[in-house]
């Protein structure tokens, strides 16, 4: 930090220790067969992460890690796959934190994302398609504070021309010291009327993560806000087209939470808080975070 800017080899080879490939599966029930069995499978995801201490904890988007029964993680230039723990994760601030059972890890240099200014480089490290660990591109900060709506919730974000795809989320953006100033969340690939996009990728500010990862850490959410002590998902198409309605389905009750004080079980349907209709599990997010502060 405050030494010489690098060359885009010079991050690439910094920083790639730094980061990682996570891959999740999630256990996903298609309703009934032709032969009037109901059947689960296992579904995969993948997505990539940055090493933030050298004793194995992780940070990631909490979108590539939502709903997974099982997630792993494989550090630069390894085969070898570490079971991970999910110690706490934030779906508004679309922010989770990792655990792998390791030490001697390369942690990356946190930097400061209110210091960015449009036009300057930036470098992004991921794993894209699920397929391509360690993928590094460049680009500029196309702009900062990008008001963006992502899954009905409304975020602050930086924007870059980096080419960003599927398996890149919870990955890093690197300044061009090599210091992480952003985690990969999101992109554009067409726009509402039907319109391809480009060179539109989004990167939670560092500053604003930086402000939870604690509070993940100690508590596995974040404080000051509201706490049910689940974790959900939406109804599938599927289950719908079976009559069962829309709405937040319960994956997870934790010990001790008022969710579970209040009788809430796995396999739970959440559809409504009192007057709100909830459709899906971002709906329940939106309503806790707007009416219940």
């Amino acid at each position: 930090t405050g030494g010489t800017q690098l060359s885009t080899q010079d991050v690439a080879s910094l920083v790639s220790p730094s980061v990682v490939v996570i891959t999740t599966e999630q256990m996903v029930s298609s309703g009934i067969s032709w032969f009037g069995d109901s059947y689960n499978y296992v579904q995969s995801g993948a997505g990539s992460g940055v090493i933030i201490s050298q004793d194995g904890y992780i940070l990631t988007c909490a979108h590539v890690i939502d709903g997974a029964s099982n997630v792993s993680v494989q550090l630069y230039d390894s085969d070898q796959q570490y079971t991970a723990t999910v110690v706490g994760s934030d779906s508004v601030a679309d922010i989770a934190v990792l655990k792998i059972d390791a030490t001697g890890l390369t942690p990356a240099v946190i930097g400061d994302s209110d210091a960015l200014a449009v036009g300057e480089t930036v470098v992004a490290v991921g794993n894209p398609l699920g397929t391509l660990s360690n993928t590094v591109t460049d680009g500029i900060i196309s702009a900062v504070n990008r008001s963006v709506e992502v899954e009905s919730n409304e975020m602050s974000l930086i924007q870059t021309d980096a080419a960003i795809n599927p398996g890149n989320s919870g990955g890093p953006l690197f300044d061009s010291y090599g210091n992480v100033v952003g985690i990969v969340t999101a992109k554009y690939t067409q726009t509402s009327s039907g319109v391809s996009a480009e060179g539109l990728g989004f990167a939670l500010p560092i500053n604003d993560v930086k402000e939870i990862i604690n509070d993940l850490i100690e508590h596995g959410y974040v404080t000051g806000k509201p706490y049910l002590g689940i974790q959900v998902r939406n109804v599938s198409s599927e289950a719908q087209a079976y009559g069962i309605s829309a709405g937040a389905a319960v994956l997870y009750v934790a010990d001790g939470s008022c969710a579970q004080e209040a009788g809430l079980q796995v396999n739970d349907i959440i559809v409504a808080i009192d007057d709100t209709a909830i459709d899906s599990s971002s709906a329940l997010t939106a309503a806790l975070s707007s009416n219940y502060k």
